[in-house]
């Protein structure tokens, strides 16, 4: 390594020599509410690792705290390991967060730091994300998502058929703030992208077991084929019921807040989903997103990507058993603010760029800047 620290010779290995977090809070359009929540705006944590003479770049969608933990826990467990071994990385910050656990910001934090940590070993190879995780798909579909339940029958209608017409092969809306308007509501979207696209809803754990399993029948009547959260993802049990008697047709998925690999383990033990979920920006970055993605491998179970499209696009190519990727409203307009280089669907789904290095993203620092928060 030299003085200035960019890399030396060809055999001498990179080490991490810094990070660093930033924090920002964008404020949405208009406020949006699903079965369960309301919010205004998104925290964006944004964290860059420096090795070599190359920067990977990583985030993740977790509250300020995240990035606290980064600064002041993660970065000097971090700092001085080798640049081209993120699993020796993710590890040691693993056991640095042992009494913290790894859930809520702490998880969100790991996998910030342990995308950029990929994302750094890929540009200092000089090859794709894509490539440098086996590669599996040259590409991998998407759905439109979004259809928040506070959005009246105009706004869902716009949002619903700008995914029509721009070629995605499915859509999904939010329910269960209003149960007895969500058949209205779901006979409405269908009405709306027609009946050559998938329908999808999802109830964000809103719905009691047999309220879900009545509802499902209703939503059947209208071609709806993924019933997401029907019940928390905690009840398994109550997935599991969902799951044995759903209409035909219909599958019952979750995982999103799977925040370690124990959580989709006891999905899939307890047969509780027809298509398992995971989040790159929680389940601790691509370092556990590939292990989740042999735990379906060997049950013969689909595995779809939650949120964060720019990130699951590279990641999911690399997951044998990939379905697709959600291309959620809120995240495709934060990064096509936050970063250059994103990709865009072509025939209904996201193709990495693989002449690019990295996941190709480029942080555009002054567009976030007046986001900041810490």
């Amino acid at each position: 390594m030299t003085d200035d620290g960019s890399a030396g010779p060809a055999n001498e290995v990179p080490p991490i020599i810094g990070i660093d977090t930033a924090a920002y809070r964008i404020p949405l359009e208009t406020p949006e509410s699903d079965g369960t929540l309301s919010w205004s705006a998104t925290t964006l944590v944004v964290v860059s690792v420096r090795g070599g003479d190359e920067t990977g770049v990583g985030y993740t969608y977790a509250p300020p705290a995240a990035a606290h933990i980064i600064d002041d826990t993660l970065s000097q467990v971090v700092t001085g390991m080798n640049a081209l071994a993120p699993g020796a990385a993710w590890s040691a910050m693993a056991h640095a967060l042992r009494n913290q656990g790894l859930r809520g910001p702490a998880a969100a934090a790991v996998s910030a730091v342990d995308v950029a940590l990929w994302d750094l070993k890929a540009r200092l190879l000089d090859v794709s994300l894509s490539t440098l995780l086996q590669g599996f798909h040259d590409s991998v579909p998407a759905y439109g998502s979004g259809g928040f339940t506070n959005f009246d029958d105009r706004e869902l209608g716009a949002q619903l058929s700008a995914w029509a017409e721009s070629g995605l092969p499915a859509v999904k809306i939010k329910v269960g703030s209003d149960p007895e308007d969500d058949q209205r509501r779901v006979a409405f979207a269908r009405r709306v992208i027609g009946d050559g696209l998938g329908l999808f809803v999802d109830g964000n754990g809103a719905f009691a077991r047999k309220q879900a399993l009545a509802l499902a029948e209703d939503f059947a009547d209208n071609g709806v084929s993924w019933f997401e959260e029907p019940v928390s993802s905690d009840d398994l049990d109550g997935l599991r019921l969902l799951r044995d008697r759903a209409p035909a047709g219909m599958e019952i998925a979750a995982g999103e807040y799977g925040w370690d690999l124990t959580h989709f383990r006891d999905l899939l033990r307890a047969e509780a989903v027809d298509c398992l979920q995971a989040d790159i920006t929680r389940c601790g970055g691509p370092t556990v997103l590939l292990r989740v993605g042999a735990l379906c491998d060997a049950e013969n179970i689909d595995l779809s990507s939650h949120c964060a499209p720019q990130l699951s696009a590279h990641a999911l190519t690399g997951v044998w058993h990939r379905r697709h990727l959600e291309y959620f409203a809120d995240h495709v307009r934060i990064e096509r603010l936050a970063f250059d280089g994103v990709l865009t669907p072509v025939d209904g789904a996201l193709h990495p760029d693989r002449t690019r290095p990295g996941h190709g993203l480029l942080l555009r620092e002054e567009a976030l800047e007046p986001y900041r928060i810490c």
